[in-house]
Formats: structure tokens, C-alpha cells, sequence
């Protein structure tokens, strides 16, 4: 190992004490971050060494440098004594540390219980609230159910009342005028009846007709759709008149009919009357 690193001419008599003989390796070539052992060995290519004295070369490159870690340590080794003596009692710093830790953690769990709980009761809360809500809504559907069915009874018999009056007075009249209300019942007071009962109906059926109020309204709804479909009938007939037919009030009548859900009897009554007027009867 020792003629890699003399130069120039050996006392030895052998014919090789004038070959030149490499250097050593560089600590530098060592050093650099992307240092690639394979690209490493192969830039040795020039370097006129066995394999042998290289492999020598490297282990006692290693050995050196485990004896300089070696004095490193041992001419540090009072400071790393000094470093242990300043860090004596961490383990109680440690150790509040993580009481704190688990203290907080508590809190946070019982924080989090208080909210799960809170959330659970604010949603029966909600749960209650719509309920609530839905049977105001349906009071209020009721209410108007049975309002809209008084209004109804009532026009209904004070109109029937007016219309006896007015009956009585167009007999007892020598005025030739015929308005629309002294060929019979008024259109408009029909259509509006058919239109409320027609709501009435929906606002039922939205509630349900298995409803136990819907259900004891059924007599006053049967009642009322009766006496609509017989002023419908009566005037239906007055407009079939064969001396007077008007085509115009039996369309809209049609639609009347349509409007209550009642098509099958206004198509009914037609056949009826055209049955009449095939037959010769007034």
C-alpha cells in the first residue's frame, strides 16, 4: 500500500519502481450529494491500480473515518453529558403535558355529548313543530270545508226564496221583456254554485274523504250537489224547449256540468231530450 502514495525512483531492483503510482482518493469525491458509487468506480478507468489495491485503498478509507467519528464523539462526549443533565426532569413536563391532554380531551368529549344531545332534542323539537304545523293546516282546511259548505246551504236557500218571489212577480207582470233569470234559473248563479262545490270537493279530497269530519260532511255535500245538479236539470230542460232552443246556454250549461264533475248526467239529460223531441213531446 505505502508505494501508491511515493513518486519517483525505489532502492528495490525490481523493474516496476518506475511505473507511476496513483494518488489517493480524494475525501472530496465522497462528499458530494449525488455521489453515485457506480459512475464513481467508473472514472477510475484511467487509474493504473488493481482491483485488489483499490478494495485495500477503500477499507482503509473506511477505517480512518470510523476512527475520526470515534474522536468526535469522544471530544464531544462532555457536551452530550451537558445536553442530558439540561434535559433532567422532562418526564414531569412530559407527563403535565399529557394530563393536560387528557384533561382537554375529556372536555371536548363532554362538549361533544352536550352538542349530540342538544341536536338530538332540537330535531324532536322540529319533528313536533311540523306536526303542529300540519294539523293547524288541516284545522284550517276543515274550517274552511265546513265555511264553504255554509255559504252554500245558505245561498242556496235564500236564492230559492228570491226565485219564488221573482216568480211571482213575472206572473203578475205585463212587461214583455225577457231577461236571462225570467226564462228560468240564472246561468252565473248556476256556474257559481258548480265552481264552489267543485272546490269544496277538492279542498275534501285533499284533506281525505276517510277523514272522520269529511266523512259526516257527506250528507250536506250530497244535499247541496243534489239541489245544484236539479237547478242544472231544470235549466237544461228550459233550454232544450223546442219552441226556443238555445244552442249557446246548452254549451255552457255542458261546461257547468263538466265543472262539477257531472258530465255523464248533463250527456244523460240530452238523450233524454232529444228522445222527447223525436217522440212529438213538449
Amino acid at each position: 500500500m505505502n508505494r501508491f502514495y511515493f513518486g519517483g525512483s525505489d532502492t528495490s531492483d525490481s523493474g516496476d519502481d518506475n511505473l507511476p503510482y496513483p494518488k489517493p482518493l480524494a475525501r472530496a469525491a465522497f462528499l458530494t450529494p449525488e455521489f453515485d458509487a457506480t459512475a464513481f468506480l467508473s472514472s477510475l478507468h484511467n487509474r493504473h491500480q488493481t482491483l485488489e489495491d483499490l478494495r485495500a485503498e477503500l477499507r482503509s478509507r473506511s477505517q480512518e473515518l470510523n476512527r475520526e467519528l470515534l474522536d468526535l464523539v469522544n471530544n464531544n462526549y462532555q457536551d452530550f453529558l451537558s445536553l442530558g443533565g439540561s434535559l433532567k426532569g422532562g418526564e414531569e413536563k412530559i407527563e403535565e403535558v399529557r394530563l393536560g391532554l387528557l384533561g382537554f380531551r375529556r372536555d371536548v368529549e363532554g362538549l361533544k355529548a352536550r352538542v349530540e344531545s342538544r341536536k338530538t332534542e332540537i330535531e324532536v323539537l322540529i319533528s313536533e313543530r311540523r306536526l303542529i304545523q300540519k294539523d293547524i293546516q288541516l284545522g284550517r282546511t276543515l274550517l274552511e270545508v265546513d265555511q264553504r259548505l255554509s255559504d252554500l246551504e245558505e245561498n242556496l236557500m235564500l236564492e230559492s226564496v228570491k226565485d219564488r218571489f221573482r216568480n211571482d212577480s213575472a206572473g203578475s207582470s205585463d212587461s214583455g221583456e225577457e231577461s236571462d233569470e225570467e226564462q228560468g234559473i240564472s246561468l252565473l248563479r248556476l256556474q257559481r254554485h258548480a265552481r264552489r262545490y267543485a272546490c269544496v270537493r277538492k279542498l275534501m279530497e285533499r284533506v281525505g274523504f276517510e277523514h272522520p269530519f269529511i266523512m259526516k260532511q257527506e250528507d250536506r255535500t250530497l244535499r247541496i250537489k243534489n239541489t245544484v245538479l236539479l237547478d242544472l236539470t231544470t235549466a237544461l230542460k228550459q233550454a232544450q224547449d223546442p219552441d226556443n232552443v238555445n244552442r249557446s246556454r246548452i254549451l255552457e250549461l255542458l261546461q257547468t256540468y263538466s265543472d262539477m264533475g257531472e258530465v255523464g248526467e248533463a250527456i244523460r239529460l240530452l238523450k233524454e231530450g232529444k228522445k222527447r223531441l223525436r217522440e212529438g213531446v213538449v
